[in-house]
Order: structure tokens, then C-alpha cells, then sequence
């Protein structure tokens, strides 16, 4: 049972924003060096901020196929602002971020449409409580709409129950966090200056060659946090996963999401006869 399922305006929604995100982390690797955006490649995140309507757009859309009711809403709210208290418990110490796990497991009862909402209302929310609001952000969001959704769209979701899914969530959260780190290091890669030239981003460089330095560069300044953040996600799976995924079902169950509303006419017994005996 799903909260949201993908229609085919949200699908088409999505793709898009998901085609330009692509466009928007990766550009640093293909712009050629006569290009006007290698140029300008300080200003080219701030040009990414347009993709926040895209983003909200997904939203209407799936509120349009899908019928999106007042329980959904409500389970988005609340797992949205748990989400978003549990970023700043480690408030990015040594890439300790407990939210990944819950964004994981909550993409992964509640589907990939749903998951996908979630992450970028979670993302836009901590960042509003953290004060981390800049040209960062809807990069951030659609990454963790990425994770989330990947989550929805693994296999066995109608099957695979007990050891063998917190061990397949656990894989996941593991690799997409590290996934994540790396995604949003292109999004920085192109504004940091001043660093050594092994590490650096050269407009109209080879792909191969900038493709070198960018894994440098991850290896220098983020793995440390990425590799921390994966374990964290993948310990937190593998022993809250199991009792979390339960709550998550059953609240789906109760809430019924898909169960048509049904009313019946209510049928007030008429008062019996008085009776004719003394």
C-alpha cells in the first residue's frame, strides 16, 4: 500500500527534474572551455535555484493524479519534521546524520513518489531550522529526494520481510550516502578556489582529466564525512530498521491510504407500537 503513487503527470514531472538535476550537478565534467557557463562557473549554482518551482511542481502533480488526502499529508508533516530535527543532532560532525536512515525506511514502506516528496520537503525543512539556506539547497533536496525514491524502488517490497531487507536497506543507505556526499561535492567542486592544482576544477579540461582531480578532491575533503555518514546509516538500519519498518506498515495499514470512502445511509428503528393490552 502506498501513500502516493506515481501517475503519469507526476512521472513526467519528475523525470524532468531529475534530467535538469543531472544537467546541473554534472556540467562542470562537459562544459567545454569556450563555453560562456565555464565563464561564469561561480554563478552557475545560483542558476540551479530556478529548479525549485520544478521541485514544488512534482508535488501539485502528484497531489493531482494521486489525490493526495489529508493522511498523507499528515504522515509527510510527521515524518518530514522528524526528519528534520534528526539533521542537526550531528549537525554534520564526522558525517554523523541520522536522518538518512529514517528517509531510507520511510521510501521504502511508503514508495518511491512519496519517498521522493519526502526527501525534499525533509531537506528544505532542516534547512530552514539550521539556517541553511543558500544556492546549496535545492541541490540538497533533490539529492535526498534521489535517496529516498531509490529506496521505494528497490525490489521484494511486497516479499522481502525480517533480516534479509534491514541487510538490503542497510547495503542501500550505505552506498546512497556516499552517493549523496559525492553528488553534492560537484555542486562545490566548481566554487572552491585557491587549492592545489591536483584537486582543482580547470574549465575546458578533458573529461578524463577533471574527472581525475574531482575524485581527488572527494578523497581529500569529503570522504571522511561520507564514509561515517554511510556507517552510521547502515548501523541505525540494522538495529532500529526492523521495529521502524513495523511502525511505518502499520500506521499505512490503519491509515488505509488507497480504501475508497464509503458512506451508509443511517436508519433511525421507529418506536414499537403501543401495545392494546391493560
Amino acid at each position: 500500500m502506498r501513500a502516493v503513487r506515481l501517475g503519469p503527470r507526476s512521472v513526467a514531472a519528475l523525470a524532468l527534474v531529475s534530467a535538469i538535476g543531472v544537467v546541473a550537478f554534472g556540467w562542470p565534467l562537459f562544459a567545454p572551455g569556450d563555453s560562456g557557463i565555464t565563464t561564469h562557473a561561480a554563478d552557475a549554482p545560483w542558476l540551479f535555484a530556478a529548479l525549485l518551482p520544478l521541485l514544488l511542481a512534482v508535488v501539485v502533480a502528484t497531489i493531482a493524479d494521486t489525490g493526495l488526502d489529508a493522511k498523507a499529508i499528515a504522515m509527510l508533516g510527521v515524518l518530514a519534521a522528524a526528519g528534520a530535527a534528526l539533521r542537526p543532532l550531528g549537525a554534520g560532525t564526522a558525517g554523523i546524520e541520522p536522518m538518512f536512515f529514517l528517509m531510507v525506511l520511510s521510501g521504502r514502506v511508503l514508495g518511491p513518489g512519496f519517498g521522493f516528496v519526502l526527501g525534499a520537503v525533509s531537506m528544505f525543512a532542516s534547512a530552514l531550522l539550521t539556517g541553511g539556506v543558500g544556492p546549496w539547497m535545492p541541490f540538497q533536496m533533490l539529492a535526498m529526494g534521489w535517496v529516498s525514491m531509490g529506496a521505494g524502488l528497490l525490489p521484494g517490497a511486497a516479499r522481502l520481510r525480517g533480516r534479509a531487507e534491514s541487510l538490503l536497506l542497510a547495503g542501500y543507505g550505505a552506498v546512497a550516502s556516499v552517493a549523496y556526499g559525492t553528488v553534492m561535492n560537484l555542486q562545490g567542486w566548481t566554487l572552491m578556489q585557491g587549492m592545489a592544482s591536483g584537486i582543482s576544477y580547470v574549465p575546458g579540461d578533458p573529461l578524463g582529466d577533471n574527472l581525475a582531480r574531482f575524485v581527488a578532491y572527494c578523497l581529500t575533503t569529503s570522504l571522511g564525512w561520507d564514509l561515517p555518514r554511510s556507517v552510521v546509516t547502515m548501523v541505525l538500519t540494522l538495529t532500529l530498521g526492523g521495529a521502524i519498518l513495523k511502525a511505518l506498515r502499520r500506521a499505512t495499514r490503519r491509515a488505509a491510504f488507497e480504501a475508497p470512502a464509503t458512506f451508509e445511509d443511517s436508519v433511525t428503528p421507529k418506536d414499537p407500537a403501543p401495545s392494546d393490552a391493560p
